[in-house]
């Protein structure tokens, strides 16, 4: 035998193993990792998917997405998880990874959208941001007064608008690792960033160079890493009036009597402006399973047809109720057929 086995032989070999292995370990609970975004959403599947009494309720565990795609990525077997939760798409060197390491065969199911909020305590200020002056607030290096680039010298909020409150800038907000944090910078930072002439200019010039800008947050106290539990920072804003949180909606829709969010470009975060798209700091939720552990993890297929059904994700259902925005028809239906025919995705382009 060839000691080189092609990328088709080491999956069928390293499913056959596993499906030995879980006959003998006997791992007959799904196993799911993860965004922190998205856990609550499917926490409620799985406690859904519980009470039928059929399978037993999956743990569910909040990694964060990049952490979570690490662990799904490790392997194929009773040892890696089934399925990892993410707050965005897969990337293109993650996808690899899985491949590396046996796992071919991935199902995406995207399960609908969440805006991503800048919120405070509602005895805070209210407070009405642009990206521009988020970006501002949190780049590591800011535009100066002859337009070139320095280490941000704003220590509070109204150093960069007469308008803004009277107090220090602190922002909690999500690790390296969490997809809300790749998000914020996609669509915030990168698009507060461009408000610029000679970052604008950056960008055409030397397209490296700008992603270093918008990509780089600040080390000086100002931004914190609060980690992967987005209930923490609730608790801290709680706290502390003056400190200002980054997550997702669903938090702040949860946790209303506590914190209120921020109007950004104009616009108030919740569920009719996320839906809309009127609201433009917002992305789409994802769940990633592996289609080799169907059939071998007991549930894990009708697990993904419980999720994608309309009782959980349409307009109506129970993760509606819990802050998710939801896809539209078409898109909808898409995700319904992934969930059915366990159709798998392609390499991503980055």
């Amino acid at each position: 035998m060839s000691k080189i086995l092609s990328g088709v032989a080491v999956a069928a070999l390293a499913t056959a193993a596993f499906a030995a292995t879980a006959s003998a370990q006997s791992r007959d609970t799904i196993r799911i990792v993860g965004s922190s975004t998205v856990y609550p959403f499917t926490t409620a599947v799985a406690e859904q998917f519980g009470k039928g009494g059929q399978f037993k309720t999956p743990v569910v565990e909040s990694t964060g997405t990049g952490g979570g795609f690490k662990l799904f990525c490790g392997g194929v077997g009773v040892d890696f998880p089934d399925a990892s939760n993410a707050s965005r798409a897969i990337k293109k060197s993650e996808f690899e990874d899985c491949a590396k390491n046996g796992v071919n065969g991935i199902v995406e199911l995207k399960v609908g959208f969440d805006g991503l909020t800048v919120a405070n305590a509602k005895a805070g200020p209210d407070l009405k941001l642009t990206k521009a002056q988020l970006f501002l607030a949190l780049a590591k290096q800011v535009p100066g007064p002859d337009g070139k680039l320095v280490a941000n010298p704003y220590v509070n909020w109204n150093d960069i608008d007469a308008s803004l409150p009277a107090e220090k800038i602190e922002v909690l907000g999500p690790p390296p690792t969490s997809g809300t944090r790749d998000s914020f910078l996609e669509l915030v930072m990168e698009k507060g960033a461009e408000s610029f002439d000679t970052l604008k200019a950056l960008k055409k010039s030397d397209a490296k160079a700008f992603e270093v800008v918008w990509k780089s947050i600040r080390e000086d106290g100002a931004y914190i890493d609060a980690g992967e539990n987005d209930n923490l920072i609730v608790q801290k804003l709680e706290a502390n009036p003056q400190a200002v949180g980054i997550f997702g909606y669903s938090f702040l829709e949860e946790n209303a009597a506590k914190i209120k969010g921020a109007e950004i470009n104009g616009v108030v975060p919740d569920f009719e402006t996320i839906a809309s798209g009127k609201y433009t700091v917002a992305r789409p939720l994802f769940i990633y399973f592996k289609k080799q552990h169907v059939g071998v993890v007991p549930g894990l297929q009708e697990f993904l047809g419980e999720y994608a059904s309309d009782k959980a994700m349409g307009e109506d259902g129970y993760l509606s109720a819990k802050g998710l925005v939801p896809l539209p028809a078409d898109e909808a239906k898409k995700a319904e057929d992934a969930a059915k025919n366990l159709t798998t995705i392609d390499a991503p382009a980055s």
